[in-house]
């Protein structure tokens, strides 16, 4: 059974004319799966429908069996800026999710507490987010993200800002998370390169309204040698891309 499935979901912000149209996407359960596309195609539009945040105009957003579609709060969503907030210590930070759904300040630094070493910010918890590098900032906020709801993340370009050692840093960090609390996540991306060493399945977004036109499964097993994005396997899924995005 999938862990999320996302049934001929179509949305209009003035109802009339759709962003994303017919969409049918699945995540199973340890899953990256990864939306490619132009910008403006609908990316983002459709994060936000599955996240809760805009309830579509047609179709079902499925998680673990049950039709969730307009309810927020069912699903973890971290945009491209981390967003944590200045003047909270990063455990403070990180709590808030349990904090706005009425857990105790004590209780909930607890909670977060016990996955400080997991996500490699042991340390950090009375740190101010000035304090940290960009690639810890990012670290606390998908334990924050994390703490929201859990199972199931979108990441909307998470490490789009790090340089390019900081990010394959994290890429690796982040597929040894998922492996760890059994997570599953769906990714935006516009790095293709990103996409095909992350992904086990990416979804191609194309036209206007946006649609589904072609998914790619990524075959190389995980976790992938580091050379992989030197063989031709990897070259030839990314000219697979290129060529659609053209």
């Amino acid at each position: 059974m999938n862990k999320l499935e996302v049934h001929n979901v179509s949305y209009s912000y003035d109802g009339k004319t759709n962003v994303i149209e017919n969409i049918n996407l699945t995540l199973g359960k340890g899953e990256l799966v990864s939306l490619l596309g132009v910008s403006g195609g609908g990316k983002t539009t459709l994060f936000n429908v599955i996240a809760g945040l805009n309830p579509p105009q047609t179709g079902e957003i499925l998680l673990d069996g049950v039709n969730i579609a307009g309810i927020p709060g069912k699903i973890s969503y971290m945009m491209q800026k981390d967003l944590l907030l200045p003047y909270r210590t990063i455990e403070d930070n990180v709590a808030l999710p349990l904090l706005i759904h009425g857990t105790k300040k004590a209780e909930a630094r607890k909670k977060v507490g016990a996955y400080f070493t997991e996500f490699g910010i042991e340390g950090t918890q009375k740190q101010y987010p000035a304090e940290l590098s960009g690639g810890m900032r990012q670290r606390a906020a998908l334990l924050r993200t994390y703490m929201f709801s859990g199972d199931v993340a979108l990441l909307d370009e998470p490490f789009s800002a790090l340089d390019t050692l900081t990010k394959s840093e994290m890429h690796r960090w982040y597929l040894d998370v998922m492996e760890s609390i059994k997570l599953s996540t769906i990714f935006i991306t516009h790095d293709i390169d990103e996409a095909i060493l992350l992904s086990d399945r990416i979804y191609l977004l194309g036209g206007r309204p946006g649609t589904i036109a072609e998914e790619i499964v990524i075959r190389e097993p995980k976790p992938r040698r580091r050379d992989f994005n030197l063989t031709e396997d990897f070259l030839s899924y990314k000219r697979q891309i290129l060529n659609f995005l053209k």
